[in-house]
């Protein structure tokens, strides 16, 4: 009777979510937080943009516009109504598109920041397809070497890098491949506007080599110390018990769990290559929306200026959810 007891509350609570469903669960309310967080982004965004120094519509049309002048052109860019209705209108424009006109130019913003969207994550994505197989090589070896010489000049070495700003970086890349010294590489990566990025490679390498010693240095100790976790974890020294293979314990035990045990990190590595590709874009004037970022903000362009950080902030915070994604994932295998 105790069993049939217990057996008839369990049912009335009903069983327990399946994993499968408890994940579901859990990226839906990543996605609505995610929601939540980007709103309360592009919130502060509008307000703090709004409330920079200077009349918007006076530096648009000089000291010498007259104050009939100014007026009109306030109302036209809506200048004139509350705070709300600016941002309603504003957020409803960057969500269907629409993201306004260009201050300094009169030029659509998706016209401008389009092509410069295109050149920053090509910039982006060509680093991480470097990171991401240099720094599990750099990891497995220095660890698989753990000890050595070897070892300990790349955990050295890698600390510098990440101590160091990307900027730093960048110039000292400079001062070496496109001054005197070496003079090989261009220091400027200019690109022509209608132009696609790789038919100038040779703009593209000091750039892409910056974010990707920034990338591998930090993700390569990371992958190292993932990669000497699993090698002294007990299925490994089972695997070497029963006597298998140096080069099957390698690649079916140890490298799978190590790289696994990373992806979480690999993924803020992606994020953190994102928002540093503005730094590296004004370094080396890679025309992009670090760029542009750069510039609007100089000629208080302020619709320019709204539409790419809250790009940059939206790409930020998806590569945040996929680190997230992939550690629910490590885990539960």
């Amino acid at each position: 009777m105790a069993q049939l007891a217990v057996r008839a509350r369990t049912l009335r609570r009903g069983s327990p979510p399946s994993p499968r469903a408890a994940t579901i669960r859990w990226l839906a309310g990543r996605l609505v937080l995610g929601a939540v967080v980007l709103f309360l982004v592009s919130v502060l965004l509008f307000v703090v943009t709004q409330a920079l120094p200077g009349d918007v519509a006076r530096i648009i049309l000089g000291k010498d516009a007259t104050a009939g002048q100014v007026a009109d052109l306030r109302h036209r860019l809506r200048l004139d109504q509350p705070l709300v209705a600016q941002y309603w209108h504003w957020l409803s424009g960057m969500l269907t598109g629409q993201m306004g006109t260009s201050l300094q130019n009169g030029e659509p913003v998706a016209d401008i920041i389009g092509p410069r969207m295109f050149n920053s994550f090509t910039l982006g994505f060509a680093s991480m397809a470097l990171i991401l197989p240099l720094a599990v090589l750099a990891g497995v070896f220095t660890a698989y070497k753990r000890d050595s010489a070897l070892d300990k000049t790349f955990v050295a070495v890698s600390s510098l890098f990440t101590a160091l700003p990307a900027f730093v970086v960048g110039m000292l890349l400079i001062a070496f491949f496109a001054t005197s010294v070496l003079g090989v590489l261009p220091g400027v990566s200019t690109i022509p506007p209608g132009d696609l990025p790789w038919w100038h490679p040779a703009a593209l390498v000091l750039p892409i080599t910056t974010l990707t010693l920034m990338g591998v240095m930090y993700l390569g100790r990371l992958v190292r110390a993932s990669f000497i976790d699993a090698m002294n974890s007990e299925y490994v020294q089972t695997a070497m018990l029963k006597g298998l293979s140096g080069r099957r314990i390698l690649f079916r035990h140890a490298l799978p769990n190590a790289i696994a045990a990373s992806l979480p990190a690999a993924s803020l590595v992606a994020a953190v290559t994102i928002t540093g590709v503005v730094v590296v874009e004004y370094v080396y004037s890679y025309p992009g929306l670090g760029t542009a970022v750069v510039g609007a903000v100089n000629s208080r362009d302020l619709p320019v200026l709204q539409a790419c950080i809250l790009i940059l902030a939206t790409a930020y915070y998806l590569c945040n959810l996929l680190a997230d994604v992939f550690a629910v994932m490590s885990r539960s295998r």
